[in-house]
């Protein structure tokens, strides 16, 4: 059985003018676990400067950073205690000006996470909020309300943390007197802000100029779907929720008011000069819904998390492009794609792990960097790093967990984190992909630092170095720079159109002006007529009576 030829899917002639992001490899670092310069065993602004020409030849387009401002740290610095200063964790200020400064000298664009949902519990707002037993303007700047019941001891509706447990914490007097509930999706310590509030709105337009002045080239918006939340804060009416997320419009994620304030974030964006841009973290129930953050006066890019819960199947794959193009291209903007975060279970283990696991990773990885649009790549996935899945409990810091083994009701976890977890990535076992990565050496901390790391690294992990891996043409490394030299080199891949091929059941061949691409998902080898002169391949090919014979779980590259 073949698949028809189909008719071009992905068309710029109806888009806007092209800029950078539309064909930009982004590479994600998670700055905790990057490279320490100090030896505290924790990532660093400064290690990050030093390894910036390890990115630059990698052949990325740009890097975005995970939050590095001052922070408790409840929340791997997703709780923000002051959105203009650095944490001493990571350096200071004069380190982000000068990471900044070094990546462009080097070709490199940064951007950086902005947290506008919620703030940490230590900010001054929340501080002040808390002092502010009477209801004043403090407390207005978050989402505060008196609890049911006869005394107020029920929270004030039914949403539940995405953490696990009630998304109310009930706040007390400096005498212990029970007072009114306030609202965090996440944890208890990350108090969500009232965006309906002007003055929060003119605080964050601030914030962001404050950074663009110092010279960042976007943003990444963390919960870009939550700021608003529906009018009266209504009860949802069932449980388990976090598996809701991502399925349908709920009372606290993807309000259409969320879109007023992207529109105003765009305006100040397109003010400054060198296309800055805007990335949409959001979770939506449907392609066409994502790409109403996307549209053209919106913001730049949002990720494409329906190809990362994709499962390892031809037509599966094939839906989710052609739905993902579709969506994207009827607002004129380019698709994303991305296989891995800091939220969820790596992509080499979510496709079976072992060598099974490597193979398919490697091969839905050259897929992701043929198909139209941008790519994101998470810091280690060039290296095949799979997740660390026996990491002791001790070690652990993510704050789902913790409050899971304190007792709060969480999700169920099935193989591989669950569905619900690839979805909201708040199952309790982010730690797994958030270990430093391995640079150099054959024992931990691999180069990651003069000290020991913040999350144990395994023994395994020593042939998945970059210095292990650098120079050999079979490892995941290697496979990595050649496609993204060749990507940079070939006119027809980036942003552009695309079109499918006839392929046999269980193979993906699509078409780009020059260049073909073949992966095969089957668990044998597939046989199809040669397509044109191979440049690259995830294994070795088998030619004879002008056919190829393509390995399971590979794919290949073709020049036509």
């Amino acid at each position: 059985m073949t698949q028809d030829l189909a008719p071009l899917v992905h068309d710029p002639s109806a888009r806007r003018a092209a800029g950078w992001w539309r064909s930009a490899v982004i590479y994600q670092v998670y700055v905790r676990s990057f490279a320490d310069s100090d030896g505290d065993g924790v990532g660093d602004l400064r290690g990050v400067h030093d390894r910036l020409p390890y990115l630059a030849g990698l052949g990325v387009d740009a890097v975005w950073l995970t939050p590095f401002y001052a922070s408790p740290q409840a929340d791997g610095g997703y709780d923000v205690a002051d959105y203009r200063a650095v944490d001493p964790l990571f350096g200071d200020l004069s380190d982000a000006d000068r990471l900044v400064r070094e990546a462009h000298r080097l070709g490199l664009r940064v951007i950086v996470d902005i947290v506008p949902n919620h703030t940490s519990d230590q900010h001054a707002w929340f501080r002040a909020a808390l002092a502010d037993r009477h209801g004043g303007p403090a407390r207005e700047r978050y989402h505060f309300r008196p609890g049911r019941g006869e005394s107020g001891q029920f929270p004030p509706n039914d949403w539940e943390s995405v953490f696990g447990g009630p998304a109310w914490t009930r706040t007390a007097g400096a005498d212990g007197t029970p007072g009114e509930w306030y609202l965090h999706l996440f944890a208890p310590e990350q108090p969500d802000l009232n965006w309906d509030n002007p003055e929060v709105a003119r605080e964050f337009e601030s914030v962001l100029r404050f950074w663009l002045d110092l010279g960042v080239d976007g943003f990444r918006v963390d919960v870009a779907h939550g700021m608003v939340k529906a009018a009266g804060l209504p009860d949802i009416g069932r449980g388990e929720q976090a598996e809701m997320i991502g399925t349908q419009v709920l009372p606290f994620f993807d309000q259409d008011g969320v879109h007023e304030i992207h529109r105003s974030w765009r305006r100040l964006l397109d003010g400054y000069g060198g296309e800055r841009i805007g990335v949409a973290e959001a979770w939506a129930p449907t392609s066409e819904r994502l790409a109403l953050y996307v549209r053209p006066d919106e913001l730049h890019q949002a990720f494409n998390f329906q190809f990362l819960r994709c499962p390892w199947d031809a037509a599966a794959m094939r839906e989710v492009v052609d739905e993902s193009l579709a969506a994207a291209g009827s607002v004129g903007a380019p698709t994303t794609w991305v296989l891995s975060n800091h939220d969820v279970v790596r992509h080499t283990t979510r496709y079976g792990g072992g060598e099974r696991g490597l193979r398919r990773a490697r091969a839905a990885s050259l897929l992701m960097l043929a198909l139209p649009g941008s790519a994101y790549v998470y810091q280690g996935e060039e290296l095949g790093l799979p997740e660390v899945v026996d990491l002791p409990d001790e070690a652990r810091q993510d704050p789902a967990f913790l409050r899971r083994a304190s007792g709060a009701p969480a999700e169920e976890e099935g193989e591989g984190g669950g569905e619900a977890a690839e979805r909201s990535g708040q199952d309790g076992t982010r730690d797994g992909c958030r270990v430093p990565i391995p640079w150099s050496g054959d024992a931990a901390p691999y180069g990651f630092g003069p000290g020991a790391s913040w999350l144990p690294q395994p023994a395994q992990w020593r042939g998945l170095s970059v210095e292990a891996q650098s120079g050999d043409p079979r490892s995941t490394l290697e496979l990595y720079r050649s496609a993204l030299a060749l990507r940079r080199s070939l006119p027809g891949l980036g942003d552009g159109p695309m079109g499918w091929l006839p392929a046999p059941e269980g193979v993906l061949a699509l078409s780009r002006p020059g260049l073909v691409c073949t992966l095969n998902t089957l668990s044998a080898e597939a046989e199809l007529p040669v397509p044109g002169r191979p440049v690259l391949a995830t294994a070795p090919l088998e030619f004879g009576g002008g056919a190829v014979r393509i390995p399971a779980d590979a794919c290949v590259w073709w020049a036509v």
